[in-house]
């Protein structure tokens, strides 16, 4: 939340002292037995250690070692090299410290608590670790006088974990028969996920057989990506309680549509009491702020769309006709562009829907990707192009010179590293370790390819069970 004390400083504070022993004492009356200590890796995948509560306190304080090389790790856990976090230091540990304000009782497990961390290497925050990533720009955001209010809008699908065939049939795209038929599954996600601080929002089904759509509120800071970590993996947790694997993956299936993950958003004042993206003088009700912010976002596409699309399979999702953007467009209210924003004259209600998200990604690598792009949008005060209309893959409808959105890894990469803005304000280690796990990736989907599997036979094996 804007204002909060940053993680990294908590430990030389007052408010470090009162909230550990408010833990402590939430522990005891709880009877909270396990601490599960929760990482993200580069894919968004939570791993963790887990820590007899009686041990809580002194974990906290000096913090937990873990093996540093978590970060350089495929989807199926294997190292890769080149990373900057295997090898480069002879496979040492990194210490990772708890984020008080993240401690939540996870109401699925018995007597079982969990707290997010964020790691250190010889005594300096690691700064290639995707949430220490997010909170540095976030912090830059605020410098400038603003504040990031969003969500992620994930799609994902539900098999069932022993035949691997989808729960619901058909594509009756939000038909009640099909939500209501796997009842005590939703039910569970809808009355646990809120004690988790992940306020739902809507259920509904969508076109491919399994694939469900379940909203949230939005959150200020690092809370939004911290929520979409949660409800990830809240989500799988809770699907395997049900004999069912849930899976982000974004195209696990050739012949049907992909998974978006939708990053909708907007930009307050520094304290989060006023929307700056609203003006209701304009004729759209959008303020020269959030025009800049646009043509920032505009101007960054190609470079960003691997950061938001950041597996080799949710590439395959950038493709005309199937809901998903193609190029560098934004619209009113219009599906087919990359960014739709949301103009109903009305402050709580105008905000940006980002398309060119894939369920598949990192919440944490997609917020820091937003506010790199917007951010150089206002301060070099770029302008938008006009709004697409009509359908925005078409070309006779698009402005001259509209940027198309890279559709494979190798030219995805290509426009990441070309763009020097983006690429310093994700920080050198974020992107040697990114592009590193990127080309392994197209290794192993060749070494599949070869082998004779195909390229969804192969993504539903390599990331299915975990992302």
């Amino acid at each position: 939340m804007p204002g909060s004390v940053p993680p990294c400083m908590r430990d030389t504070t007052r408010y470090y002292t009162m909230e550990l022993q408010k833990l402590l004492t939430e522990i005891d009356n709880k009877q909270i037995e396990m601490v599960r200590f929760e990482m993200t890796d580069f894919y968004g995948i939570s791993h963790c250690k887990g820590i007899p509560s009686r041990h809580f306190k002194e974990k906290v304080n000096h913090g937990l070692p873990f093996f540093g090389g978590q970060m350089a790790l495929d989807p199926q856990a294997g190292l890769v090299s080149g990373t900057g976090y295997s090898e480069e230091i002879a496979y040492r540990d990194m210490v990772y410290h708890a984020d008080l304000s993240t401690f939540r009782t996870l109401p699925w497990e018995k007597e079982t608590a969990r707290i997010l961390t964020f790691p250190k290497y010889l005594g300096n925050l690691v700064g290639g670790y995707p949430r220490n990533v997010a909170e540095r720009l976030l912090g830059v955001l605020k410098s400038e006088g603003y504040s990031l209010y969003s969500s992620h809008e994930h799609e994902f699908f539900v098999v069932d974990a022993v035949t691997k065939k989808p729960i619901t049939d058909g594509i009756q795209v939000r038909a009640t028969i099909r939500l209501a038929k796997n009842r005590d599954f939703l039910s569970q996600i809808a009355k646990q996920l809120p004690l988790m601080g992940v306020d739902l929002e809507s259920f509904e089904t969508e076109y491919a057989p399994g694939q469900y759509e379940i909203s949230y509120k939005p959150a200020f800071g690092l809370q939004a990506a911290d929520n979409a970590f949660t409800f990830k993996n809240g989500i799988k947790e809770i699907a395997q309680q049900h004999g069912y694997l849930a899976s982000f993956t974004t195209k696990p299936y050739a012949d049907q549509i992909a998974a978006s993950a939708h990053l909708n958003h907007s930009l307050w004042d520094e304290h989060g009491k006023r929307n700056l993206m609203f003006d209701a003088s304009s004729p759209n009700g959008l303020s020269k702020i959030a025009r800049h912010w646009i043509a920032g976002l505009l101007y960054h596409a190609p470079a960003i769309t691997v950061l938001l699309s950041p597996t080799v399979n949710c590439i395959t999702r950038i493709k005309e006709h199937a809901f998903a953007p193609s190029n560098a467009t934004w619209s009113i209210g219009n599906r087919t562009a990359a960014l739709r924003v949301k103009a109903d004259g009305d402050e709580r209600s105008t905000y940006v829907e980002n398309r060119m998200g894939s369920s598949g990604g990192c919440p944490y690598t997609s917020l820091a990707a937003l506010i790199a792009a917007g951010l150089d949008g206002i301060k070099n005060e770029y302008d938008p192009p006009p709004p697409v209309d009509g359908i925005a893959y078409e070309e006779d409808n698009l402005p001259p010179k509209t940027a198309k959105l890279p559709t494979d890894m190798e030219s995805a990469l290509e426009a990441l590293l070309a763009d020097k803005v983006i690429c310093n304000a994700m920080g050198d280690e974020f992107i040697k370790c990114f592009v590193a796990l990127k080309k392994n990736e197209l290794v192993c989907e060749a070494a599949a390819i070869e082998k004779g599997m195909d390229h969804a036979e192969w993504a539903r094996s390599y990331y299915s069970e975990y992302i």
